[in-house]
């Protein structure tokens, strides 16, 4: 592990101080740096102007199946606060059309739920992904998610704002926005107070299952059931605080994954769990203490970024139910958002800001145990975008498996972006 790994993971107890010293570091070591704007095969999307222009987060497409539509969120001010008091537009782009065509970029809702890093979880709905979009927003004093039919602009309220749905559209799941927003800055949403405020373990749903046909929410799983599922000391103790966050299904629905988190003052433990969508079959999948950003390789396998007491940071593939991993690349020692192409056979992953203010794209082969990675994409992070109003890249992956879109802020606001790349066969 490298010194600066060391001193920031011990920087991690004390939150405050890491962004006085993070800050310090970063612009010390900027002004000896060689500076850069951007490298890469980069195209804009998004227009030219001082809007600022993002999709959301790394776990789903903005690109309709035929690769030709994409969807983006419009705000004024992503820079001063975790999730905006103010409305933010819903646009369709149309990419075959030109830059300066007028029918290139249309509005198509808006949405009052929002954050600077996951949007409003906007995302085409399967199973076709190209004639319903879905995205959450808040109404009527309540939250919920919205699933509007393109042709028709006919809308489906459903009473529940979403977190991960299934590729086939029918089923989704959820957490409480208000409780991660008071706790996870830049994720939640700030519209409704949080009824569990000031309750370490609550008594309360952690989890919701969503029917998306019938628009029925039910109760899932409680945050008891996680904290005394394989129960440790460190959950246990007098003023330990517990949440969950980052649910992802599998391909087929059947299973999720999930980061339950509990704090001891500013200690952060985090737990990989997996378990069926009916609540049963839970397992933990990663006990080290970190884990951060996840996917799945398929129904069985799962890629993510850890600490491992035995062998360090870095990215390891995981069997579901079961404690058998292999570390991959070892060169990445620093956290990212990974995600397969479409075929599997390609791996994207991203990087933070270095000691210079760069973030990377790098490409990597889909058979893990290859060490090999290609860098697509450098872009410069103003200091402006920082902490929990960063522009995290969050690359996704079209259809095709040829194109890479990611947020970023190297010209002055974010915009949405994409690189192509050479389509593996």
């Amino acid at each position: 592990m490298k010194i600066e790994q060391k001193i920031n993971y011990q920087l991690n107890k004390f939150p405050a101080i890491k962004k006085v010293v993070k800050r310090a570091y970063q612009l010390g070591m900027y002004a000896i740096s060689p500076k850069i704007k951007s490298e890469g095969n980069i195209k804009r999307i998004s227009p030219g102007d001082n809007k600022e222009y993002f999709f959301g987060y790394y776990d789903k497409s903005p690109w309709d199946a035929t690769d030709r539509y994409m969807l983006c969120v419009r705000a004024n001010n992503t820079w001063s606060d975790v999730s905006p008091k103010e409305t933010a537009d819903i646009l369709l782009i149309d990419t075959e059309k030109a830059d300066d065509d007028p029918q290139r970029i249309k509005k198509i809702a808006k949405t009052h739920a929002w954050n600077v890093q996951q949007s409003c979880m906007l995302q085409w709905l399967g199973p076709d992904f190209r004639s319903r979009i879905l995205y959450n927003d808040y109404r009527d004093g309540k939250y919920c998610s919205v699933i509007l039919t393109l042709d028709t602009m006919k809308e489906q309220l459903i009473p529940a704002p979403v977190y991960s749905v299934s590729v086939d559209g029918k089923s989704a799941l959820t957490l409480d926005f208000s409780r991660l927003y008071n706790l996870r800055p830049g994720y939640g949403y700030y519209n409704v107070p949080e009824k569990t405020k000031g309750q370490g373990l609550p008594d309360a749903t952690a989890i919701w299952k969503i029917d998306l046909e019938a628009g029925k929410v039910s109760d899932l799983l409680t945050y008891k059931d996680f904290a005394d599922f394989r129960p440790r000391a460190e959950m246990q103790e007098e003023g330990s605080v517990h949440k969950v966050n980052h649910i992802m299904l599998s391909p087929n629905g059947e299973r999720f994954m999930v980061l339950y988190r509990w704090f001891n003052g500013q200690r952060k433990y985090t737990r990989l769990i997996t378990c069926n969508t009916d609540g049963t079959d839970m397992y933990v999948l990663s006990d080290d203490d970190m884990v951060s950003h996840c996917c799945w390789k398929n129904n069985c396998e799962i890629l993510a970024f850890e600490n491992k007491r035995k062998t360090g940071p870095g990215y390891y593939l995981m069997t579901d139910k079961t404690q058998n991993y292999i570390h991959c690349w070892p060169q990445f020692s620093n956290d990212g958002h990974p995600s397969y192409s479409p075929s599997r056979n390609m791996i994207v992953t991203d990087s933070y800001p270095n000691r210079a203010r760069i973030a990377s794209i790098n490409v990597m082969d889909g058979n893990e145990k290859k060490k090999e990675n290609s860098t697509v994409v450098r872009v410069f992070a103003p200091f402006k975008y920082d902490n929990d109003t960063r522009c995290d890249l969050h690359p996704r992956w079209n259809h095709m498996g040829d194109k890479i879109c990611f947020d970023a802020v190297f010209e002055g606001h974010r915009g949405l972006y994409y690189a192509e790349i050479k389509k593996k066969d």
